[in-house]
């Protein structure tokens, strides 16, 4: 089948979640015989074709005049879809949850829309005010949309209530993760420790209240040390750092301790990840975040938001610790336990590269991505078997469909 997802984020360059997904997920796919096209649109010095281990990325340029974006490249998208379309027939055609927004509902594929946590998922969950303008699109893209599919079901529902989307399935498919790429390392390479963050600085990633924590995490465990590493976020509205904010939090006696590594390329963090003795993701909320299933795969102790899909994605007390997010003091505990006994550590290490593997991995849920595609296409030629029955039941003799 010819497989065509929409991202504006894929790699090499920014990218988070989405992008990392796409990328793995439409490798796997060119692996197992599929044709797979990824369009979207970026920064024109970007812009351009390229084969990404048999995966045709085509990066349109994005409107130049400030204001026009909505109607400029949605004309690129759909002109560029319409040529990949001539060229080769797409079967599925599938972006997050605005994506959509801009195509025709007549596009001649089947049109899935998979939440990863929309505008509206996002608002709702962190207690903010969701925009209108990006709310009507976010509603138009799902009206445009034949079949769903979510990474939790923790997603799926809370959208499901969000758009009032009513008792149509959802079809839970969780991130993969590479398995082969994020492994174990050498037990010499972890250093003794080491605490380590990954995902983007700023406020809902928890971030604060992890640096927070460190003062009773030294405390009780002074060879400790927080390396945290993501790109810096900058508030849109005053220009300030996130990360010098944090800064401006740490105590004289604790600048040693805690580090920002600043923005790792994705294909370093394997190396970066084997030296910590602990993960921490204390997200105030996620979809299904790619990061904490990079961690289950690289065999870490983990320490994880028990809000939202946290408990999907990670058993607690059996394959990482779950904490709330919003308590450095829970956040610290479940360090400090962790810090305390290795071999709580090296249980749960395993436990979570065994969940990785079985439940993750990309070579499973590639299958199951496969089998929703199938399903799609099924569905989408039986209501045109059914619809051309009923066209040709109502329709007197001689009359032309067409006219």
């Amino acid at each position: 089948m010819h497989v065509c997802f929409l991202c504006n984020e894929y790699p090499p360059g920014p990218h988070g979640g989405v992008g990392s997904f796409t990328q793995t997920l439409a490798r796997a796919l060119v692996g197992r015989g599929h044709q797979v096209t990824v369009t979207g649109v970026y920064p024109r010095e970007r812009s351009g074709e390229e084969n990404d281990q048999g995966v045709r990325v085509l990066r349109l340029p994005h409107a130049e005049i400030p204001g026009t974006g909505l109607i400029v490249n949605g004309a690129r998208l759909r002109d560029a879809l319409r040529q990949v379309h001539q060229q080769s027939p797409i079967d599925i055609i599938e972006g997050p949850e605005i994506s959509l927004a801009v195509i025709p509902k007549d596009f001649p594929a089947a049109r899935v829309i998979r939440m990863n946590g929309g505008h509206q998922f996002f608002a709702a969950t962190l207690g903010a005010q969701p925009r209108r303008w990006r709310s009507w699109l976010e509603r138009r893209s799902f009206a445009h949309a034949n079949h769903l599919c979510a990474v939790s079901n923790f997603v799926a529902e809370t959208t499901r209530q969000l758009l009032q989307l009513g008792n149509l399935p959802i079809e839970i498919l969780p991130n993969p993760v590479d398995t082969l790429r994020f492994h174990p390392q050498p037990a010499e390479v972890e250093e003794d420790g080491v605490i380590l963050f990954v995902g983007t600085v700023c406020e809902k990633k928890g971030v604060r209240q992890l640096v927070q924590a460190m003062p009773q995490i030294a405390a009780a465990a002074p060879h400790a040390k927080l390396w945290i590493a993501g790109r810096d976020w900058n508030d849109p509205q005053t220009g300030e750092s996130f990360i010098e904010k944090l800064r401006g939090m740490i105590s004289p006696d604790l600048t040693e301790k805690i580090i920002f590594k600043g923005r790792i390329e994705h294909a370093e963090l394997p190396a970066l990840m084997g030296k910590a003795s602990i993960c921490v993701y204390p997200s105030h909320m996620e979809a299904m975040p790619l990061a904490w299933l990079e961690g289950l795969a690289m065999g870490k102790a983990i320490v994880a938001s028990q809000t939202g899909p946290g408990p999907e994605a990670i058993e607690d007390g059996v394959s990482g610790l779950l904490c709330n997010p919003h308590e450095p003091g829970s956040i610290a505990e479940k360090i400090i336990q962790l810090l305390k006994d290795a071999e709580l550590r090296q249980r749960l290490a395993k436990q979570a590269r065994q969940r990785a593997i079985n439940v993750f991995s990309v070579e499973s849920l590639t299958e199951r991505n496969e089998a929703f595609y199938a399903h799609c296409l099924a569905l989408d030629r039986g209501r045109n078997v059914r619809a051309s029955a009923v066209q040709q039941t109502i329709l007197p003799r001689g009359t032309d469909s067409n006219s």
